[in-house]
């Protein structure tokens, strides 16, 4: 309908927080929108990450190609940060060369030296992996799980308990005061239509109901250590914001619809 608005008001209620992990469900929005955020934290939310590594003195057991191995194809030597490393072990006592959280780089054993220097600059994860800050970040459409009372009720103890544990995760229990199915876990299923299958193998076709959420999403987000969970998730809602804003007010619909595809065309009402 011309006019018409699909404007939509997403909802973002935190469940579980960490340093480095985040659990959140998404509302109000649909699947482009939530794959969009997902795939902006794993690839386009800037950090800091070494980029280059030279090697001045290396007596070590480490390789040089593995003191260098996150080194990649530098992009701007004006947003960089250079670290110096120099160790050497004078003694019998084995020296331990840690960077924080007392993460070992190497052991060096006497008359042993590693020297080096490291430049790490701002990039994002598109570029290459060592600038993404995100370990794993899922998402899953929230389950609705609706029992068949009645026809559950036709069901012999056994009966249910056999259709319980026919699914693989822990979704459904028995109530040992009433004897009858609850729904334990309704996000542990994970849509592989198992109690569905078992409940037609048993004559009782409609026995529960499953669908799926098109607007309710849940998110778990690990992250590197880069930054924090609940950063990753602001920053990339941020990233993406300017990203639509780009589309919106784009004067280059060429260059908008090359860029951004049928996204730029639907931005400006085409």
């Amino acid at each position: 309908m011309e006019g018409a608005s699909y404007q939509r008001f997403p909802k973002v209620k935190i469940r579980e927080l960490k340093d480095d992990y985040c659990k959140f469900e998404l509302r109000d929005t649909d699947a482009s929108m939530a794959n969009a955020l997902r795939r902006v934290m794993i690839a386009e939310v800037p950090t800091i990450s070494i980029d280059l590594v030279e090697i001045e003195v290396n007596s070590s057991v480490l390789n040089d190609e593995d003191c260098d191995a996150c080194d990649g194809d530098g992009q701007c030597e004006f947003c960089s940060v250079e670290f110096h490393l120099r160790a050497k072990c004078i003694n019998d006592q084995t020296l331990d060369v840690t960077i924080d959280l007392g993460i070992i780089i190497v052991k060096l054993r006497r008359g042993q030296e590693l020297r080096l220097r490291a430049i790490a600059r701002k990039g994002i994860g598109k570029d290459h992996a060592k600038w993404s800050p995100a370990a794993t970040v899922t998402f899953m459409y929230e389950p609705e799980i609706h029992i068949n009372e009645d026809m559950m009720e036709t069901l012999s103890l056994k009966e249910k308990s056999d259709w319980v544990e026919s699914s693989p995760t822990k979704v459904f229990g028995i109530d040992p005061d009433s004897q009858q199915v609850i729904i334990v876990d309704p996000e542990a299923y994970t849509y592989d239509d198992e109690v569905i299958k078992k409940a037609e193998a048993m004559g009782k076709p409609g026995l529960v109901e499953i669908y799926a959420k098109e607007d309710s999403f849940i998110f778990t987000v690990e992250s590197t250590g880069a930054v924090k969970a609940s950063q990753l998730v602001l920053n990339a809602i941020e990233v993406l914001k300017q990203k639509l804003d780009a589309v919106r007010l784009s004067e280059d619909t060429v260059e908008a619809d090359e860029q951004f595809g049928e996204l730029g065309a639907h931005m400006r009402g085409g």
